[in-house]
């Protein structure tokens, strides 16, 4: 056990930069993540893109000059740390707030306070936790204090700082993205703690693979698993039948009305776009998992039967609203499986936006074009005044043509014809094609008067 303590830096050795240095005895009682925090920003794990000694953070600290920022990044991942260390790296005083439990009599005595730390030359960092709901007046109200140097601002968020802060707040702040801790920085943890506590994790390899799996990337609440875990008296290590009896698996990071759920939804039309089947039923599954409404993804199948596929596979519409009214038919689960089918339908498809661009151009046209009158010959002529105006005048019935085919033009006489649909040939299109061009090769004719 000796060897465990001074890997972690506990012993008589020198403390290692892979583990923190020990909690006193009286921290006890404190929560494992808690005692763990890092001392230094370097022991700051799976951030090293901004912790770094060459990394943005590490060149302010060298400069011993701070400037406000924007932490993003997902829950867990070492946002309110990197905040305390990098305040005390360089010298600064450090307050927090939370944007959930802060008001603005709270902002002014944080603010009021920084003045007078000032007037002594002692330098403030402001770290406002959530800054994302903080509302757009209540963000303004940041901007007079950092932009006279009363504060360095730094705010975590957990949402995309480009839909959430105001343009003028983030004009003054460097965004920095925290990573989703992956399983290396997450095994790290679980050593520091087995280290700290001076006890193993009770767990047979799989299962601990299992718990690093469980907590999704979010470190913080790793450790209260591992906290749990390492308090009970287990006969023997638990495998992973034993340890899912003992903890609860992390629900997935998912918003349905954030940043996440548009970028599941993107993930899952891009990748049916691209003609992957299998990273489709993956993002269909990860967004059913994170409480996604079903009805939801069969609308976003329906719109893209529409737009990536068209006519190359007329069917692709009507399988996806069939799955629509399977759904509410079934409800779920079985209902789910009605759209997976889909989902499988619509990703190995043709595709083609042939129809979707054809339809844009035609409606630029329409705007363009203003309100140009259809040819006389193509307009119906009920009464004996529009006759003399010489509606219908000229008309060619197609089905008395050859080929029931007359090649008149129907564009209005003032505007050249137009070619807005151009069939990719891919699956149904290809027969498209081939009747456009037949068409295209009689109109001709019928114009040179063969």
């Amino acid at each position: 056990m000796s060897d465990l303590f001074e890997a972690a830096g506990l012993g008589p050795k020198p403390r290692s930069p892979e583990a923190p240095a020990a909690a006193p005895a009286d921290d006890a009682a404190r929560p494992l993540a808690d005692r763990l925090r890092p001392q230094r920003l370097e022991d700051v794990v799976g951030q090293d893109h901004i912790v770094a000694a060459d990394s943005p953070l590490g060149r302010m600290i060298k400069a011993h000059r701070l400037s406000s920022l924007i932490l993003w990044g997902p829950p867990g991942t070492g946002k309110t740390t990197i905040a305390r260390l990098l305040a005390a790296a360089a010298g600064y005083d450090f307050e927090q707030i939370s944007a959930i439990f802060s008001g603005v009599a709270d902002l002014k005595k944080v603010f009021e306070a920084a003045r007078q730390r000032r007037r002594m030359g002692r330098r403030t960092l402001l770290f406002v936790d959530e800054i994302h709901r903080f509302n757009r007046a209540q963000q303004d109200g940041f901007l007079p204090f950092v932009e006279d140097g009363t504060v360095v601002l730094v705010g975590a968020t957990t949402e995309n700082p480009s839909f959430e802060l105001n343009a003028a707040l983030l004009s003054r702040a460097q965004v920095l993205v925290l990573n989703r801790l992956e399983a290396p920085a997450l095994e790290q943890l679980l050593a520091r703690a087995e280290a700290l506590t001076g006890k193993a994790l009770p767990l047979q390899a799989e299962a601990r693979a299992a718990l690093i799996e469980m907590a999704d990337g979010d470190g913080r609440y790793l450790l209260n698993l591992a906290e749990e875990l390492l308090t009970m008296e287990a006969p023997a290590p638990l495998d992973i039948e034993g340890l899912t009896e003992v903890v609860q698996r992390r629900a997935p990071l998912y918003d349905k009305a954030q940043e996440g759920h548009y970028n599941l939804i993107s993930a899952l039309h891009k990748s049916m776009r691209g003609s992957d089947v299998d990273a489709a039923l993956y993002w269909y599954a990860r967004m059913l998992a994170g409480g996604e409404g079903p009805l939801y993804i069969a609308r976003r199948l329906v719109r893209f039967a529409v737009e990536d596929i068209g006519i190359a596979d007329p069917q692709a519409l009507v399988v996806a609203n069939a799955a629509k009214e399977a759904y509410d038919f079934l409800g779920s689960p079985e209902g789910e499986l009605a759209i997976a089918n889909a989902v499988i339908y619509l990703a190995t498809a043709p595709k083609s936006n042939a129809a979707y661009k054809a339809y844009g151009a035609a409606s630029r046209a329409a705007r363009e074009t203003g309100s140009l009158m259809p040819p006389k010959h193509i307009l119906n002529a009920p009464t004996k005044l529009m006759k003399e105006l010489g509606y219908s005048a000229g008309y060619a019935y197609d089905h008395d043509a050859p080929d029931e085919f007359s090649g008149q033009d129907y564009f209005p006489e003032a505007m050249e014809r137009q070619a807005f649909y151009n069939p990719k040939g891919k699956g149904f299109e290809q027969e498209i094609r081939r009747r456009i061009d037949y068409w295209a090769e009689l109109r001709r004719k019928r114009k040179d008067g063969a």
